[in-house]
């Protein structure tokens, strides 16, 4: 995770520059925000980074209280809201049952225990509290991840959650009939590096169980052949999964059972 945290910080000065996809995704699911009947005093944007979806949510929410949270202290001080927490989201530093709306854009796929993010969630928002949030899924860079499966077997983009396992841990969680959503979006390259340069620029390169071994040149160049088989119309795609889901915390429910004598 701090390996994580300190890439983050490093990309957070030209993250707005080159994070199209993520201010995209932001933008959809401000979409849904603004239909949503719901007037909550306080909203945790978790994973805020430097604000695209604060920004959505400030302005579609004018009379709540937004806090946003990251681990990347830089990224935060590049976000314009009032209200900044820097903290994991695997320990917030909120009381339980304290928050009415979590909103998170792109952030639980750098969570390698689902679990714990999920219960934390569940254990700050108040009783019919909302969770509303985007990842990516399975088929996320799949071009890319096939490309290197040719070159060795060690990980160079990481493994995507399925939607349908992410809900039933959120039941398992706690949460009450998540709704799981998907779309896929292609971005397209003139190179394969061009690729590369965008992942690095908005830290989304540092992959999980990643082979501390060195990758050589020609292991490099073989990728890139591999992937230029995918070019069509003269672009080379690179596919993104996006995962929309949202849960509600309801109040517990508690069976009455009458004894008879």
């Amino acid at each position: 995770m701090s390996k994580v945290r300190k890439t983050f910080n490093k990309a957070s000065s030209q993250y707005n520059d080159n994070a199209f996809l993520q201010n995209e995704i932001a933008s959809r699911l401000a979409e849904k925000l603004d239909v949503i009947s719901i007037e909550p005093k306080t909203i945790v944007d978790l994973g805020s980074g430097t604000g695209f979806l604060s920004k959505k949510t400030a302005k579609i929410f004018p009379n709540s209280n937004l806090i946003c949270v990251d681990f990347a202290q830089q990224s935060l001080l590049t976000n314009p809201q009032k209200f900044k927490v820097c903290a994991n989201a695997y320990e917030l530093p909120f009381a339980s049952n304290s928050v009415d709306f979590i909103v998170s854009n792109l952030m639980m796929q750098w969570c390698s225990d689902l679990t714990m993010l999920l219960d934390e969630c569940f254990r700050v928002l108040k009783p019919e509290g909302l969770f509303l949030f985007t990842t990516f899924g399975p088929d996320t860079l799949k071009e890319l991840k096939r490309s290197w499966s040719v070159v060795d077997n060690h990980a160079h983009v990481n493994d995507f959650t399925d939607m349908h396992d992410i809900g039933d841990q959120m039941l398992q969680s706690g949460f009450q009939n998540p709704i799981m959503e998907m779309e896929k979006l292609t971005l397209t390259y003139n190179k394969v590096v061009d690729l590369m340069y965008d992942l690095k620029a908005i830290g989304a390169q540092n992959v999980q169980n990643r082979s501390k071994s060195l990758t050589g040149k020609t292991k490099f160049n073989k990728m890139i052949k591999m992937y230029e088989s995918y070019r069509e119309n003269d672009k080379l795609p690179a596919t993104y999964e996006v995962i929309y889901g949202h849960a509600w915390k309801k109040e517990k429910q508690f069976r009455t059972i009458s004894l008879e004598n």
